[in-house]
């Protein structure tokens, strides 16, 4: 049987890390286990923490043997580990904004709680971002169950980029919009797959958004709001992660990495009330005509 779990301390865990790996979570013990084996094997990136904010409806997913089991694991191998509760539930912007307040790293990973990780991406991830010197770079999520279903329309969308990340202003209705498309199901393994990189090389393409697995530089997501814009959004939202992107975007560039160590858990989304695109509502402020 089990031992408690020490939660830890948030006055100790905010320290001056390389950096911090952001989980929000709800109702997903399973897998938020699966989501920190992942981290647990990671290697080549020693100096990073773990926060998991759990808003679970009963007891909090980190409580689940496996999951512990998992955090113990992450502290055995010197990785602190912060366990917070995050209630009553504010959206899930709010939820961000308050995983980023927690950390004070240089780079935090805004990792989905149904994400596994494959050993080398944390690594790859952070080279990229020192590499490139934007303001986020990110992993797409490969849904494994859409292998066999390859859908080359969507592979046009992919472009490498020639150098550092430009910033962009990225809009719906333009063609920068539609390289989302490259990352639904299985298209980007398939991308990466006729691409036959070399062991240990990677690409940097364009993008308009990425969901799941995100990298960034808290500096300049925090120049750019963070999730600071939860407080103009309803609470049941989405696409927080698109809004706070598209920001960081416009001041500072992004870009996906290629290949992406990331795949998606597809279990059903515990989000079931989306009455809004965050991401439609900052932009109809931001672009709104300004009073002569």
């Amino acid at each position: 049987m089990n031992r408690p779990l020490d939660l830890g301390a948030p006055d100790r865990f905010r320290a001056d890390r390389h950096l911090d790996v952001l989980i929000p979570t709800r109702n997903r013990p399973a897998e938020l286990a699966v989501t920190l084996s992942g981290l647990a094997a990671q290697e080549g990136v020693g100096d990073f923490g773990v926060v998991v904010s759990d808003q679970s409806d009963g007891e909090p997913a980190y409580a689940h043997p496996a999951a512990a089991t998992m955090v113990r694991a992450l502290r055995h191998r010197g990785h602190p580990v912060l366990l917070t509760r995050r209630l009553p539930r504010r959206g899930l912007a709010e939820h961000r904004a308050s995983l980023l307040a927690a950390s004070a790293a240089r780079y935090v990973l805004c990792l989905d709680d149904d994400v596994w990780l494959e050993p080398g991406t944390l690594c790859r991830l952070v080279t990229a971002i020192e590499e490139l010197g934007c303001g986020f770079v990110g992993n797409a999520v490969h849904g494994l169950s859409y292998v066999d279903d390859v859908r080359p329309e969507t592979h046009r969308h992919y472009e490498e980029w020639d150098g550092p990340p430009a910033p962009e202003r990225i809009r719906p209705g333009t063609p920068e919009w539609q390289r989302a498309s490259i990352h639904p199901a299985a298209n980007l393994l398939h991308v990466t797959e006729k691409l036959d990189l070399p062991p240990g090389a990677w690409r940097a393409y364009k993008i308009s958004w990425i969901g799941g697995c995100v990298l960034y530089d808290r500096a300049k997501l925090t120049d750019a709001g963070g999730f600071d814009f939860w407080q103009r959004v309803q609470e049941k939202h989405q696409g927080e992660d698109v809004a706070a992107q598209l920001a960081v975007l416009e001041r500072h560039g992004g870009a996906g990495v290629l290949p992406s160590g990331a795949y998606h858990l597809e279990s059903p989304t515990t989000v079931t009330e989306r009455e809004v695109e965050a991401w439609e509502v900052l932009l109809a402020e931001r672009d709104a005509p300004q009073p002569a």
